[in-house]
This record gives C-alpha cells, sequence and structure tokens, in this order.
C-alpha cells in the first residue's frame, strides 16, 4: 500500500505538526507533500524533519515565502489542485486550517482528512491575526473569505473519510461542511514524560522538581490562545509565571511590554525543556478561545500537573474539573484569578490526588492510543469501501 501526506506547510511547530510527525512514524515510506518548507524557522525542532522526504510547491522558491503565508491561502487552492497524487493508493491529509490540501488530484486514492480545524479565519472563529481592526484590509478579507468559503467547502466534498481530532471538531465538520467524522484524538507522547517524572517524588530531578512555585503557559503565542488574558491575571495577583514559546508575527514583544517582573519569558524550548518546566509548574495555565483539541494541558496532566483553563473548546474533553484541574466560565483576569484561587484553597491531599488522576486521565490521549486508532482505520478501508 503506496501512502503520501499532505500538510498545509511547514513552518512553525505545534500540535497539528507533532500530528505529522507521528504519522510520518507510522508509516515512514510515505513522502510529505506541502507548499513550503521553512527548516530555519522550526527552531530545535527542526531536526524532526531531516529524515523526512519532503516535497514542496512552486511556492517554496519565491523570495522572502516565509512573510507571505497569509496572503498565499489566496492561491493555495490552486497549488494544492495542481498537486496529482493518483499513483498512491491512500492519501492521508492533515489539514491545519490554513490552507485546502483537500483539493489535491487522488485519483482511485482514498484521501483521508485529519482534521485539526476547518479554517478558523473563514467561520467567525478568533485567529492569530487581528486583520479586521483595518476597514480596508476588513472589506478585501471578507470579500476573499467569500470565495475562499466555496473553495473550502468543495474541498471537503473530495475527501472520501474524515478523521477530527476532538468532538469539537467533529461538529464543525458536521456544521460546516456536512460531513460525518470519526474522533481520533492527537498523540501525547507519555513515554518521555516517564523518563523525567514518576510515582517516586525522588526520582525527579531536583532541577526539574522545583518548589512549585510557578505556573505556566506556553506554546504559539497567538492572539487565539488567550496569552495577554493570563497575563492580566498574573500582573494582578503578583504570583510567579513562566511562558515557553516563540511569538506570531511579533506578537511576543507586546505580550513583553504587558508583563510585570514577576514573569518570565524562556522563549522557544526543546521537547525536553516543555516537559521538565511543566514537570516542576504548580499548575498549567490554559486560556484558549474555542480551542481545537489542545495537547499542552494533556501533556502536564501526564507529568500530574493540573490545569487551569478556560472552559472553551476541546480542553472541556481532556480536563476533568475538580479533578485534574480548574475551569473557568469567562475569559477574563478576573476570573481566571477566582479559579486560581480556588485552586490555591485546596488542601495537600486534594493536590497530590488531583496530581494522581492527571495521569490517569492523560492515558487515554497517549501516542499508543492514536497509533492503533490510525492504523486500524486505514486497515479497515477496504471494508468501508
Amino acid at each position: 500500500m503506496k501512502v503520501a501526506i499532505v500538510h498545509d506547510y511547514i513552518k512553525d511547530f505545534g500540535g497539528a505538526e507533532r500530528v505529522l510527525i507521528e504519522l510520518h512514524r507510522l508509516y515512514p515510506e510515505a513522502p510529505v507533500y506541502t507548499t513550503i518548507y521553512a527548516p530555519s524557522y522550526l527552531g530545535p525542532h527542526r531536526k524532526e524533519f531531516e529524515d523526512i522526504e519532503i516535497k514542496t510547491s512552486f511556492l517554496n522558491v519565491i523570495p522572502y515565502r516565509e512573510k507571505l503565508i497569509s496572503i498565499f491561502r489566496l492561491i493555495s487552492p490552486f497549488v494544492f489542485a495542481n498537486m496529482n497524487l493518483s499513483k498512491f493508493d491512500v492519501i492521508i491529509v492533515s489539514q491545519t486550517g490554513a490552507y485546502f490540501p483537500n483539493l489535491v488530484k487522488k485519483g482511485r486514492a482514498q484521501l483521508i482528512c485529519y482534521t485539526h480545524t476547518p479554517p478558523r479565519y473563514l467561520y467567525g472563529y478568533m485567529t492569530a491575526r487581528d486583520w479586521q481592526r483595518d476597514r480596508l484590509m476588513r472589506f478585501f478579507g471578507l470579500l476573499a473569505n467569500h470565495f475562499l468559503r466555496m473553495a473550502d467547502f468543495r474541498a471537503s466534498q473530495n475527501v472520501d473519510f474524515f478523521i477530527a481530532n476532538s468532538e469539537e471538531i467533529a461538529a464543525r465538520i458536521k456544521k460546516f461542511y456536512r460531513r460525518d467524522s470519526v474522533v481520533i484524538n492527537p498523540p501525547v507522547d507519555l513515554n518521555r514524560h516517564s523518563e523525567l517524572d514518576s510515582e517516586s517524588h525522588n526520582e525527579i530531578p531536583k532541577q526539574v522538581r522545583g518548589d512549585k512555585n510557578y505556573y505556566l503557559c506556553g506554546g504559539r503565542l497567538a492572539r487565539a490562545k488567550g496569552i495577554d488574558v493570563i497575563i492580566r491575571a498574573f500582573n494582578e495577583n503578583g504570583k510567579k509565571l513562566k511562558i515557553f514559546g516563540r511569538g506570531f508575527a511579533g506578537y511576543d514583544e507586546e505580550l513583553k511590554l504587558l508583563a510585570k517582573k514577576n514573569i518570565e519569558f524562556v522563549g522557544e524550548v526543546t521537547d525536553d525543556e516543555r516537559i521538565n518546566l511543566m514537570a516542576g509548574a504548580r499548575a498549567y495555565i490554559f486560556a484558549s478561545y474555542d480551542e481545537d483539541f489542545g495537547i499542552t494541558p494533556v501533556e502536564s496532566q501526564g507529568l500530574g500537573t493540573p490545569v487551569i483553563a478556560y472552559k472553551s473548546g476541546g480542553v472541556k474533553e481532556t480536563v476533568i474539573d475538580g479533578k485534574t484541574g480548574i475551569f473557568y466560565d469567562e475569559n477574563t483576569s478576573k476570573k481566571l484569578n477566582e479559579a486560581i484561587n480556588k485552586f490555591e484553597m485546596l488542601k495537600q491531599v486534594q493536590h497530590d490526588k488531583m496530581r494522581k488522576t492527571c495521569k490517569v486521565q492523560a492515558q487515554k490521549f497517549s501516542s499508543e492510543v492514536f497509533d492503533r486508532k490510525i492504523k486500524q482505520f486505514i486497515s479497515n478501508l477496504s471494508s468501508r469501501t
């Protein structure tokens, strides 16, 4: 069985790219087709792609292509429609919600779309850029989005089977594409977690364990992640906060200007460094708007670190309120601080129980579970056709 993998573009490294890497581990002979590959922007994650056969479009030779990601979405339907993958038996599309990869020419191949989200900018969800603030940009943007929504729907009809990364995304697929889907949650590498953490507190290195005296947040520092809400909350409460990750379009510089001295930006980190930070945190703070799934809350739970989260999107499927974390219902600094205070008021025995429950909960989202479900889904293709 000849398999190809398709991804919007490879420039940033987040949850979607982690799924891409895991899919390629399952099918190591599969080439990855994408529009743009910019390894210099991947920081410490660059090495993850070194052994992958990556086939790019003509967009990859355009000067300053990394700066034109948003503009390229206007022509991305044309770019993918000219990718002929009919020589393959199975095409696995990793749809991040940026471009329109489902338009590839599939011939007789079965096209499976693993959907992280339908394009957020087309359907009213908060995005990384606040593009509607400028009136002229808003006018042309809304006009372009009208035609891009039609292209997106047309692309969705080229899909044989949809896989959603959460129930939240399954609902969006049904709403916008009028298609059913199977939910297979993204993989979390809990094996790496277990190397740094264990039920025995003494096995955690001292420099990793710390005194649980700081809170943590991070990932892609984009507007939709609500990092500004978290910063305002910690400006008010004075507690120690660490933020990891790289900003989008200079947004991290805006956040740094907003933050007070009790807040530390540690920058882009390796996987091990991220795990160390999570293991040493008192709790992980998650304030994302309409999150598609949210891998970092699961990673934190895998290390026994509870999550304080805005009750929105996919995080409602991974965090258990009162057992593995605390939810708050309005994404404001006031409500977040109320949730932090509620967490702080828990007795030590409640904290200990919560940390143990976190680890049990995280096992539902392990890489092994993902691998088994994906392989089973693809191996059963013949019985579905």
